[in-house]
């Protein structure tokens, strides 16, 4: 998700967040501009001129009121007109640097008060703003919106800049961190550490040129990584795939209805339409027997942002890398990723590397055992035919079918999205103890009439907890995939801000009065972005900044979350057969259960084969790079199999080159995903087992509430009483233990934020 940012850290809840499968709430630097900076004297005009507008703005413009209405205050969507956006951005950006002016001027010495929860307080009118263009920007999205994204970036950027490069803000900021850090609690110390080391290692220590170079850098970039994430998006709603009633060989009922409300909704009645989504593609791909057909669908999304034409992305990837590593040369570092990775657990990309490459191994050698099986199986049946990537789910498909007697569409018909939405509400109450109650219709204002909201209680005491949010389906101008991103976090610095959090998906939408049936991954998936709304929801922190997180640890509590979508009390009461409503029998849960490490080749390799290029590209001199041959000779230089494509091809890898979130930080699912099989052994082996009251308990305080306050490495000793290590990973995945394995989170991988 595109993430604009606002290196002052008090705006942190802008940085929306990117599961993208992902995303995660981190305040990370996304580049922005300069031009002002060194023009004083326009700077100056331009700024008595701009004070006139942006007060009266802040009175007239409903983008940059205060919250109203019920639970603290809810965006007002339903007075929100896009026209009022580029004055509000304007506004909300002159509004916060008279703020940052007057704290950076302030005659009295610095302190921990006047300064950092000064900096905390500023800019919330142009963070209610982001409120809005979050929206427009992934969940309502059209021309009108991109147009004014390109035009607004370059501004953010220079706005942005002038913030990093306030040399007597940061003096100040410096001399809080220096010299008054033992008077403060350690959740205050660690503000202070994660706002001073944003501001040095984003450009805060340059001056005269090498400033103006690193603020042009980054005003640049602000504008390649809008234009990126508009090219898939482009790609994602100009490449359809229409099929008729006599190409539905292979395909479930279900699947059919839903291609059949796709195409009605684009005005193709009588059709079937494959939108160039990961949920739509990736059932066509898993079912059906046209081989032509597969190879089509395959093609058009692996091929989004890579079709020569006016949204083809690779000169921006090579542009985009350029810079970036320019950029971090102007700060002293190698390359790009030691950069990014300073202040993460893993620490050094070498430490992520190591990770990754104790994995591979397994992973390719899994896929050359899964190849060999479907290519036995297609030569059985007589199917005259080498496997190739569009075959792949097919013959997988068939493969589980046959070994396990377990059909993915058998087991789709005890997946109902409702009922696995009570069944999120059933293990948030028993994890928790959040209860989720619809709110009466109207009374909180929505932007689709798909989403739906939900007040969060403590189930004991009644006590509010805070408002979330669920948009479930595709449409035309919604991003692809599945993201959990806020409103509001919760905060108690200035009396107590409770959380608006929100889940976006992107299920196939039926016709009327049809159940929606999902994938066992779109469920897993659904579980995953709960977890990030968990973690939004449980928040105890005191300061806005401390609502974000380390990116390769925020992905830890939602991908932990996944693993009660399989306990007894879910399956037993939340699994039922979508006609007779009869509970999943025993024997069918013994059969996913004993395939629970099936396609674990496929799935692991797609997702490694990503990071791994993601972490070459921000390794090595970009200078001259070609991204398609890069992409190529990487994956040849691994070993990649020829049978499957990365899971993120380079240009559509909206996680590295839409923004900065996750750019050499796409390893971070994996380093999240050691913890995650460790604290799930811990579950495992606890008395009560995945609902064991003092393992949750511990799990709560120690791994959800405290968000950022707390060093990931020292919340997970908290937790486990030891480091992680790869051991449960690799046995969760059904790969073989390598010899001495280490894994995330040990002594030397505690870095600050």
């Amino acid at each position: 998700m595109k993430r604009l940012l606002i290196t002052s850290t008090s705006l942190a809840a802008l940085a929306l967040a990117a599961c993208g499968e992902p995303v995660a709430d981190e305040a990370d630097t996304e580049a922005m501009t300069p031009e002002a900076a060194s023009e004083d004297a326009a700077a100056n005009d331009q700024t008595e001129t701009a004070e006139i507008d942006w007060q009266a703005e802040l009175e007239s413009n409903p983008l940059l009121a205060e919250l109203s209405g019920p639970y603290g205050g809810v965006p007002q969507f339903d007075a929100a007109e896009l026209d009022m956006l580029a004055p509000a951005v304007r506004a909300g950006m002159a509004a916060h640097l008279a703020e940052i002016e007057e704290i950076a001027n302030n005659p009295e010495p610095p302190t921990f008060e006047n300064t950092i929860v000064a900096m905390e307080r500023s800019g919330q009118p142009l963070g209610r703003v982001f409120n809005f263009w979050g929206i427009w920007s992934s969940n309502m999205s059209s021309p009108e919106f991109r147009e004014l994204q390109r035009e607004l970036s370059p501004e953010l950027a220079a706005y942005n800049s002038q913030i990093t490069q306030n040399a007597a803000l940061f003096e100040r900021i410096r001399t809080v961190h220096d010299e008054q850090m033992d008077d403060l609690r350690a959740d205050q110390q660690r503000l202070v550490t994660i706002i001073y080391d944003g501001f040095a290692r984003n450009g805060a220590t340059l001056e005269g040129e090498a400033a103006e170079r690193y603020a042009e850098i980054n005003q640049r970039l602000s504008e390649l990584h809008t234009q990126f994430a508009n090219n898939v998006l482009n790609d994602e709603e100009a490449y359809v795939t229409y099929i008729t009633e006599d190409q539905l060989g292979g395909l479930p009922q279900s699947v059919v209805n839903a291609y059949a409300a796709a195409a009605a909704e684009r005005g193709r009645d009588g059709e079937y339409a494959i939108t160039n989504t990961r949920s739509s593609m990736d059932p066509f791909l898993t079912f059906s027997t046209e081989r032509d057909l597969r190879e089509t669908v395959w093609r058009t999304y692996y091929n989004r942002g890579d079709n020569g034409d006016e949204f083809d992305n690779n000169a921006i990837i090579a542009e985009i890398l350029q810079l970036r590593d320019e950029r971090v040369g102007l700060l002293g570092y190698d390359n790009y990723a030691q950069w990014r990775l300073e202040n993460r657990m893993a620490g050094t990309p070498e430490r992520a590397m190591e990770l990754m490459e104790a994995v591979w191994p397994a992973a390719i050698g899994r896929v050359a055992e899964e190849v060999a099986d479907m290519q036995a199986l297609a030569d059985e049946r007589g199917d005259d035919i080498t496997i190739e990537p569009w075959d792949y789910r097919y013959y997988m498909e068939l493969i589980r079918q046959d070994r396990y007697d377990l059909d993915s569409n058998e087991v789709r018909q005890y997946l109902q999205l409702d009922n696995l939405l009570d069944a999120m509400f059933y293990v948030a109450g028993e994890l928790f103890n959040f209860e989720f109650t619809p709110v009466p219709e109207g009374s909180v204002p929505v932007w689709h009439e798909d989403v739906t909201v939900y007040e969060v209680t403590d189930s004991d005491s009644g006590e509010h907890v805070g408002v979330w949010y669920l948009d479930p389906f595709a449409r035309t101008g919604k991003r692809s995939g599945a993201w959990a991103s806020s409103f509001r976090g919760h905060t108690t610095y200035d009396g107590q801000q409770t959380p608006l959090s929100t889940n976006n998906s992107n299920f196939v939408k039926p016709g009327p009065g049809e159940p929606v049936l999902i994938s066992w991954d779109d469920a897993n998936t659904f579980f995953h972005e709960f977890g990030h709304a968990l973690h939004t929801l449980s928040s105890n922190v005191a300061y806005p900044t401390l609502n974000g997180g380390v990116r390769d640890y925020t992905e830890f509590q939602s991908q932990l979350l996944e693993r009660w979508l399989f306990t007894e009390p879910v399956i037993e009461n939340y699994f039922v057969h979508v006609e007779t409503g009869e509970p999943m029998p025993d024997e069918l849960v013994e059969r996913i259960q004993a395939a629970s490490t099936f396609n674990q080749g496929f799935a692991t390799t797609e997702y490694l084969a990503s990071a791994l290029v993601d972490m070459a590209y921000h390794t090595t001199d970009p200078d001259g790079i070609d991204p398609d041959a890069f992409e190529r000779e990487t994956l040849e230089r691994l070993g990649m199999p020829d049978e499957l494509p990365m899971r993120h091809r380079s240009t559509h890898f909206g996680h590295i080159f839409s923004g900065e979130g996750y750019s050499a930080g796409y390893y971070g699912y994996m380093w999240a995903d050691v913890l995650t099989s460790d604290a799930a052994e811990a579950f495992a082996q606890a008395p009560g087992g995945f609902y064991d009251q003092t393992l949750a308990q511990s799990l709560v305080d120690n791994l959800f509430a405290p968000r950022n306050s707390v060093d990931p490495a020292e919340a997970y000793r908290a937790f486990r009483g030891r480091d992680a290590d790869i051991a449960p990973l690799m046995r969760d995945r059904g790969f073989p233990v390598p010899e001495n394995a280490d894994g995330a989170g040990g002594e030397d991988d505690a870095n600050n934020d």
